[in-house]
């Protein structure tokens, strides 16, 4: 789907976070975020969460801007960060890697995540949807399925692969309609922790 495309379906068209627009868009991430299963199980105590969890999306932001894409509609509404996997390994993940271990050192749920996401993560070149955010009370209203699909359109022309981990039924769900599917078993986070689902599209899905 074209920036156009998106355009005519939502009434907005899609354009880069631009250094002025990463403000905006970590603090769409943390509302959107904050009380998703994952944000909740990292950060239990919602006070430490609010301290920590901008900070966690903001290193997501920031390396997607500088090895990825980072792209939001024109309003501000919706966002979603993307990573390139080439030859097995993720564009800037090194660097992310490196500073995801300064978001909240000595939480081992955070790197417990790392761990179970990192050992299932595929290996053949794709996409990585790392995150989409649509504004809370705008959701449901086709902005991010729009979004989402202009990216999957620029995928279906590479014939590129997307790859991505759903964190709660209702955005497996979502997922599910746009093409992708479940890849092997659900990743089971420990200390009672919620299951993400590895989720696959293949070019055209």
């Amino acid at each position: 789907m074209e920036p156009d495309a998106v355009r005519a379906r939502t009434g907005t068209g899609v354009r880069a976070v631009d250094e002025a627009g990463l403000g905006a868009a970590r603090a769409l991430l943390h509302a959107v975020f904050r009380t998703d299963p994952v944000s909740r199980w990292i950060f239990p105590e919602e006070g430490h969460r609010e301290e920590r969890h901008p900070g966690l999306f903001g290193t997501f932001l920031a390396c997607a801007h500088a090895y990825g894409t980072a792209e939001m509609t024109d309003d501000g509404e919706a966002l979603a960060l993307w990573f390139d996997v080439r030859d097995g390994a993720l564009r800037g993940g090194e660097e992310l890697a490196a500073a995801l271990d300064h978001v909240d050192p000595g939480n081992t749920r955070l790197s417990a995540l790392g761990e179970a996401t990192d050992e299932g993560h595929p290996h053949e070149d794709h996409a990585y949807l790392q995150a989409i955010a649509v504004t809370p009370g705008r959701q449901r209203l086709g902005i991010g399925g729009a979004l989402l699909r202009h990216r999957l359109a620029v995928c279906d022309r590479q014939g590129l692969p997307a790859y991505l981990e759903a964190s709660s039924p209702r955005s497996r769900a979502l997922y599910e309609r746009h093409g992708f599917a479940v890849r092997g078993s659900g990743i089971q986070l420990p200390q009672g922790g919620p299951v993400m689902w590895p989720m696959w599209r293949e070019p055209g899905g």
